[in-house]
């Protein structure tokens, strides 16, 4: 049979951009369809967009540090407007350099909604496309509950685009995206509550980091409140009343739920083809991304595996070599590095202490807590956190987690390390950078001891 394409991707996002652009790269001629913009929710509508309003937050810290360094910093105001619309403006940059990728590797743009008609049928408008092999790349999007009054709610994309900045809000959740915007809204000046309806915040990462971190955030003035949930949403003549389970009522501008994301399957043909779904709708595949249905493939956040964009990016990568490059591959999840562009950052690679404990029984810990010297002549309270787990019998550092100033930036170098299997005394034998946060990563020598 004779097809229109070798692949028609679904869903042009960091990991369907990158796998369209190998695949055209190996010799196969590519399709891909996107029904809103090229870039997906990480360029579009997530990490970046996100961390341009984690730098524009955090310039007020360092207008009052500024003081203590021997600068006369004059009045400072903020405009909103102004942010949003220079944000917007390198979203539409960088949406366009993803429309030239695609061009520029010869794989051709279908603007609208992709739909499966069969296994190797998919519908675009008014028009019909074959193609050999389809991969499914739709990514996520927020979810939003059964709250009576969710209507008057936002989610992160629309807190991208409010026209005006809300003096007082409300953001439910506890995961990085909560997090995250919760210290930008502070930041900027807002009285900011976050809502998490368990104990506390960061589910999943390790426990020290989850209570480092929300002593800190707290000190920088957020009201955080654990077991605590909504009840309901009501718009008032002064803004938003929310009633909270227990019964207490808190007043606000805006609220925004970051309470979870949903796998992009809903409505695209996935099930009546034959292709298995998670019963949370994402995608089932085999470690090389295949799906139940031979010639159809998914990669990226649609799959429920690691939700980052370096992630889909490897996965789409994996997929092109192994499809069409007659490299046959499987996307490596060990060891993954990540990071929360909280205020502070938090940096993370490898396991949390609880997995460690429950994979390898004994570990040694190694923890240290201190004041960045920036904060010496500022009179700041802020801290950081550095932390190493240890299988003992290997020596091999098995996971590593930093809070405090460019976590981020640190965790990447650390990732190298974890990938490569070193051993604490290699960490040991490195030479730290003096002075730095980062130094304490190859300074820690006692073992922790503590409950």
């Amino acid at each position: 049979m004779t097809f229109d394409y070798d692949l028609f991707v679904i869903g042009a996002g960091s990991g369907g951009v990158r796998a369209s652009r190998i695949s055209s790269s190996l010799g196969a001629r590519v399709a891909i369809a996107e029904e809103y913009r090229v870039g997906g929710t990480c360029v579009i509508r997530g990490c970046v967009p996100k961390k341009l309003l984690v730098y524009a937050s955090h310039f007020s810290e360092d207008f009052h540090d500024a003081e203590g360094y021997g600068w006369t910093v004059g009045e400072t105001s903020h405009s909103w407007p102004k942010l949003i619309a220079n944000k917007d403006k390198e979203i539409d940059r960088l949406n366009g350099i993803y429309h030239n990728i695609l061009k520029n590797n010869n794989v051709t743009l279908y603007n609208g909604r992709a739909t499966l008609l069969d296994k190797n049928t998919v519908k675009v408008g008014d028009q019909t496309i074959t193609a050999k092999y389809i991969l499914i790349a739709t990514g996520g999007t927020p979810v939003m509950p059964d709250v009576p009054g969710i209507e008057h709610a936002i989610s992160s994309n629309e807190a991208f685009h409010l026209e005006s900045f809300p003096k007082r809000v409300i953001v439910v959740g506890g995961g990085y995206i909560a997090v995250e915007f919760a210290g930008i809204f502070n930041g900027l000046g807002a009285e900011v509550t976050q809502l998490y309806r368990s104990t506390q915040i960061l589910r999943g990462f390790d426990d020290d980091v989850r209570n480092f971190l929300a002593a800190e955030i707290q000190k920088k003035g957020i009201q955080l409140r654990t077991n605590a949930n909504p009840a309901k949403i009501e718009k008032t003549d002064n803004g938003l009343k929310v009633t909270l389970e227990d019964g207490d009522v808190l007043e606000a501008d805006a609220i925004m739920y970051a309470t979870g994301r949903a796998p992009n399957t809903k409505d695209i043909g996935l099930e009546e083809v034959g292709v298995t779904l998670k019963e949370n709708g994402a995608v089932k595949v085999t470690p090389d991304s295949q799906t139940s249905v031979d010639n159809i493939y998914a990669v990226g956040d649609v799959t429920d595996r690691i939700a980052l964009t370096p992630v889909a990016i490897h996965e789409g990568m994996a997929f092109a070599e192994t499809v069409f490059g007659g490299r046959p591959r499987a996307a490596d999840h060990e060891n993954v590095p990540s990071a929360v562009f909280s205020q502070p950052q938090v940096g993370t690679v490898g396991l949390t202490e609880a997995e460690a404990r429950e994979k390898f029984g004994a570990v040694d810990i190694y923890k240290s807590q201190f004041r960045p010297m920036k904060m010496t002549l500022t009179g700041g309270t802020e801290q950081a956190f550095v932390k190493l787990i240890v299988e003992p019998k290997s020596d091999i550092v098995v996971g590593a987690h930093i809070v405090g100033g460019d976590a981020a930036e640190i965790i990447q170098a650390v990732g190298i390390a974890l990938k490569c299997k070193a051993t604490k005394a290699q960490f040991d034998a490195t030479v730290g950078v003096h002075p730095s946060l980062a130094e304490e990563i190859v300074t820690m020598r006692e073992k922790y001891t503590g409950g």
